[in-house]
């Protein structure tokens, strides 16, 4: 293949796994890159810790619905101790690489996998995910709600 990005990159491109969102789902990330205007939300459905399920709903490049797509199909049946060492580096990876300017991409995704599991933890249990603080790629809390909107199509 000829170009930036790999030929699994282009398949989650094409055809992404996991498109559209869960009802009622035990955890919801939203996150936003205002740098590059991609934002992205995933839902997860949890049972007795294990991730049974995971979508997401992307707006931005091809690499941010690849990512996006890659990261869920990591987590599904795995134990949310297991999930939470997807990194992004591990999504590019399964994705056979990004180029260097589109790593963000798995950045955000790896973001928003953390934010719905903090979410799933703050419902379960009172306390969000220990240590996890929103990172550089996190939408800001007024912008969550936005964002949010946005991904449900209103």
């Amino acid at each position: 293949m000829s170009g930036p990005y790999s030929t699994k990159v282009m398949e989650h491109f094409a055809n992404p796994r996991n498109v559209g969102e869960i009802e009622n789902p035990d955890g919801v990330g939203n996150v936003g890159n205002p740098v590059c205007g991609d934002i992205m939300r995933m839902t997860i459905r949890v049972e007795d810790g294990v991730i049974t399920d995971a979508k997401f709903k992307t707006f931005g490049c091809g690499a941010a619905i690849a990512t996006s797509s890659m990261a869920t199909e990591l987590v599904k049946g795995k134990s949310i101790e297991e999930a939470l060492k997807v990194t992004n580096k591990a999504v590019a990876e399964s994705l056979g690489g990004l180029p260097p300017i589109k790593m963000h991409c798995s950045m955000l995704a790896e973001e928003a996998l953390k934010s719905a599991i903090d979410d799933h933890l703050r419902r379960t249990t009172g306390e969000g995910l220990p240590g996890f603080k929103p990172g550089d790629y996190m939408a800001h809390e007024h912008e969550a709600d936005e964002i949010a909107a946005r991904l449900k199509g209103k």
